[in-house]
């Protein structure tokens, strides 16, 4: 008997502990949470933190994101007007605002995102296809303001034709069309979108070979401009430096027969002195000068004793002086 009473209260004790287990949950600061009844909702949806009491085994709760949620779809190929075909990448980011209309109409955050899907994509293309490429690709004419403008317009190719070309929108405002055509849609399934952007502009094959063409030919003439410019300044430092160099050796040049002159007027008025003091032995010291300038030890002269060449040959006391 008393064997049969602790099995009983063991299968009761264990009994409510799994019945009570089941019959609380709690809902954290992210999340709320929707109750339902053998598939049917029950009550209003609890979006406050806390721990909440339901019936076990009977209702289930339902957890739902609080936060802003991101959307990130595959590149799709769209035509612009002028029939290019581009990869256009979008992102979005959404949230729930209405959990009951988003349990009805979406059940789970994974078909959401598969409709968010086809939504955006579908509004993508009816805003894309009306306008120029150059349209969604820049958001400014900044690209045709100032030396930007003379530098795209050397280039002839049919894109830069087009990048010079003035957008009235631009990408930002064709992302604001997207968002504003898919939230009316949208919001029937109890969900709020908060942001459409244009992630990424890709070009098919074809066209993206021809913008790889262009960005290095402009690479190229952009090189070309730089090493002209680098020559020009080469040549004109050269210029300057050659010119600088020819006066230094002009004032040189100046200077140094400034000096000259000055040194040969002293020796002309030292020879002067010279020459006024003792006009002979002047002449003797110009006449030694000559002998030793004219008659080294390998010359060979023949004159004659007379000549005057000879004259300090002679003796002192008038007999000639033999000459070897």
């Amino acid at each position: 008997m008393k064997n049969g009473i602790a099995v009983f209260l063991v299968v009761v004790f264990f009994t409510g502990l799994l019945l009570a287990s089941g019959a609380f949950f709690e809902v954290d600061e992210t999340q709320q949470v929707v109750l339902t009844q053998f598939g049917e909702l029950v009550g209003q949806p609890i979006t406050k933190a806390g721990l909440y009491f339901k019936m076990p085994f009977i209702q289930k709760a339902n957890y739902f994101d609080k936060r802003i949620l991101e959307w990130d779809g595959d590149p799709d190929q769209i035509p612009t007007i002028e029939k290019r075909l581009i990869w256009v990448d979008m992102t979005a980011r959404w949230r729930i605002i209405d959990v009951l209309t988003f349990m009805k109409t979406m059940g789970t955050e994974q078909n959401a995102q598969s409709r968010l899907d086809d939504i955006l994509d579908a509004k993508s293309r009816d805003v894309i296809p009306s306008h120029k490429l150059i349209e969604v690709i820049r958001n400014s004419n900044r690209l045709l303001e100032g030396g930007a403008r003379s530098s795209l317009e050397s280039s002839t190719d049919e894109l830069t034709e087009t990048a010079l070309e003035s957008i009235k929108e631009g990408r930002e405002v064709l992302s604001r069309k997207v968002f504003e055509l898919a939230s009316a849609s949208i919001r029937e399934f109890g969900i709020e979108l908060v942001d459409v952007k244009i992630k990424r502009i890709n070009y098919v094959e074809e066209v993206r070979n021809k913008v790889y063409e262009r960005m290095i030919s402009e690479r190229k003439r952009a090189a070309e401009k730089f090493r002209s410019e680098g020559q020009g300044k080469r040549a004109e430092v050269e210029g300057q430096m050659a010119k600088e160099l020819e006066q230094i050796n002009a004032e040189a040049y100046k200077k140094s027969q400034e000096i000259k002159g000055k040194a040969d007027a002293l020796a002309i008025k030292i020879y002067a002195d010279a020459y006024n003091n003792d006009p002979e032995f002047y002449s003797f010291v110009k006449t030694l000068e000559s002998y030793k300038k004219t008659a080294g030890q390998q010359t060979t002269m023949i004159l004659s004793t007379q000549n005057e060449f000879f004259k300090f040959f002679n003796s002192v006391d008038g007999s000639r002086a033999l000459i070897k």
